[in-house]
């Protein structure tokens, strides 16, 4: 079974991510299409050792009315004895990114007023953090990652497939983690400062590269375009 839809919209709250009005994104669809999308992300929180970033798949769930993340980490990793429960975390999911040479731009030939620069879609989500060592919550998140990200094998694989002594002691080795999201924010930087003919430019430009980051950036450039 897949990540539960989301089915309510989330608040925009304050948000430290710098978003010029062009490239904000406040269509939820597509902020938790991105989540969905590219579910490895980097926790950040604050402990009295200072500031603490951890990288780690998440999955989007709908509970009780609320809205989480969910995973789990070592439990040799000290975050979950350093950070206060329930104190607040940043969490980023990096989409598809890629650089942008200013010889895309038809004006360039014009008057030569061109800079590089980096297209990019992220998303910042700020969230209560708990951690949770009962094994059962744990086996219950572990199924509906596994389920979520094996689905795409011939045969997938569960965790019915290891002996269950294996299970345990695996089990006994993470934490799990729980975020209670607030609030997302969600920037998609896609030349919409630039003209229509400097953004049909850069797809050009992009289309002609084979990497998946040029392409998908390109795909979502013309997009925006129609729209």
């Amino acid at each position: 079974m897949r990540c539960q839809p989301l089915r309510r919209a989330l608040a925009f709250k304050g948000s430290n991510l710098y978003i010029p009005g062009k490239f904000k994104q406040e269509n939820i669809e597509e902020l938790v299409g991105l989540i969905r999308e590219y579910p490895f992300a980097t926790i950040i929180t604050l402990s009295e050792s200072g500031i603490d970033a951890n990288h780690l798949p998440l999955c989007l769930m709908e509970l009780d009315g609320g809205i989480y993340l969910k995973g789990h980490i070592a439990k040799a990793n000290s975050l979950w004895q350093t950070t206060e429960p329930l104190s607040e975390a940043l969490v980023i999911f990096n989409g598809p990114n890629t650089y942008i040479s200013p010889n895309n731009y038809p004006t360039k030939k014009e008057n030569g007023k061109a800079v590089p620069t980096w297209n990019y879609v992220v998303v910042h989500v700020k969230g209560k953090i708990r951690f949770i060592h009962d094994p059962q919550w744990i086996v219950g998140v572990l199924e509906q990652l596994t389920s979520e990200y094996e689905r795409e094998q011939v045969v997938p694989w569960s965790m019915s497939d290891a002996p269950e002594s294996y299970i345990q002691n695996m089990l006994s080795a993470v934490v799990g983690i729980e975020i209670a999201i607030d609030s997302l924010s969600g920037k998609w930087k896609l030349s919409q400062n630039q003209s229509e003919i400097n953004q049909k430019g850069v797809v050009d430009g992009l289309s002609s590269k084979s990497d998946t980051n040029s392409q998908t950036i390109a795909s979502m450039m013309c997009a925006n375009l129609q729209q």
